[in-house]
């Protein structure tokens, strides 16, 4: 009888090609280095499609002719093409196993809300009924199919397939690091690039804060798990400082101006502040700053006389606003770690920050605030 339809795997009839036959046997010859076989694998085809016409099924089942191939590759001799051929089906049977399991896994993604699949709330950090949500588990899903078939070693998956062992975070496995720590005071010399801006050194608490929640939020975006902040009260230090000797130079030019009836001496004051850290290192500090304030007092006496009224007023000002500062700085840094979105506008980031060894005056504002604001 003339054969002139196969039944495919989902049970579908197609056209029967002869053709296809010879073809599969000549990439099982290429693949075991055995090239111009062309002659001999038509040849071969040849024999498959006798066999089947002897057997009379009118519409044999695809399987049952990769079998013949099998057998017929056997029985002539060419045993490693057999095997490459075998290799060669077991491929494709991943292959479609993968696809069809995956397309369930995506129907179930697509027509289902997340409080009726647990597919979907896998992560408690991601909304899966948004657009968005849904977008990053069919890549998800989409990944972890392939590294189970094509990547990990075949025990390794099956064990992680029936629950002996978890491979944590399997749609990542050869895409990046996880988990890393931010050295922020490193971090923030000189600013930083986000990869699609710069971002200049801060020179304020409310900056500092504000780009301590960026760098967690670009690397978010660039690398899987959570950040932390590993040493977050030595960093906010830094904009504590700064923000301290800003307000008490302006306190002191206001006190100034007030007491001495001098036009805004603030320019005049940044000169000496200046001249007084490249001499001595020493800068306007929350405590401990009676060298400081005496090496100031000689520097401003020939204009102004004696300042130390001015110099008690302007510290304990900022004082007061520079902590006032710090608690509005960590307040924002609270909300924005808790609301603020990453990867693709679905997920809030895991984020933690370190605090609690910086015993500095500075440090020890930032600590105090901090806690207050959370």
């Amino acid at each position: 009888m003339t054969l002139s339809k196969i039944r495919k795997r989902d049970g579908r009839l197609a056209e029967f090609n002869e053709e296809k036959i010879a073809q599969a046997i000549n990439k099982a010859f290429r693949a075991t280095y055995k090239p111009d076989k062309e002659e001999v694998a038509r040849r071969l085809a040849d024999e498959v499609l006798s066999i089947l016409e002897v057997e009379g099924e009118g519409q044999p089942d695809v399987e049952h002719i990769q079998d013949l191939v099998e057998r017929v590759l056997m029985d002539n001799g060419y045993v490693q093409t057999a095997k490459a051929y075998i290799l060669y089906r077991e491929e494709r049977s991943r292959a479609r196993e993968m696809n069809t399991r995956l397309m369930k896994t995506y129907e179930d993604i697509t027509f289902s809300a997340a409080k009726e699949s647990d597919l979907k709330r896998e992560n408690a950090n991601i909304d899966g009924d948004t657009a968005m949500g849904s977008m990053l588990k069919f890549g998800s899903e989409g990944a972890k199919q392939f590294y189970d078939m094509f990547v990990l070693n075949p025990d390794h998956a099956r064990s992680h397939r029936e629950g002996d062992i978890h491979i944590h975070d399997l749609d990542f496995l050869t895409l990046t690091t996880t988990c890393c720590q931010i050295d922020i005071k490193k971090l923030f010399e000189g600013g930083f690039s986000t990869g699609h801006g710069t971002l200049r050194e801060p020179n304020d608490i409310s900056s500092y804060a504000a780009l301590c929640c960026i760098a967690i939020q670009s690397n978010q975006n660039d690398q899987h798990g959570g950040q932390s902040v590993v040493n977050f009260d030595y960093g906010m230090a830094d904009g504590v400082r700064k923000t301290f000797a800003r307000l008490y130079r302006q306190n002191l030019a206001r006190a100034l101006t007030l007491l001495e009836d001098r036009e805004d001496p603030e320019s005049e004051l940044k000169g000496v502040m200046a001249g007084i850290k490249e001499r001595t290192g020493l800068v306007p500090t929350l405590e401990d700053w009676d060298a400081y304030a005496a090496a100031e007092r000689e520097a401003l006496e020939a204009s102004f006389g004696d300042v130390t009224k001015a110099q008690q007023f302007a510290h304990k000002r900022a004082v007061k606003e520079t902590d006032r500062a710090t608690y509005q700085a960590m307040e924002a840094l609270i909300h924005n770690l808790n609301t603020m979105h990453s990867r693709a506008g679905a997920q809030t980031p895991f984020s933690s920050i370190n605090y609690g060894m910086d015993t500095s005056p500075e440090g020890r504002m930032v600590m105090k605030n901090v806690m207050l604001a959370t």
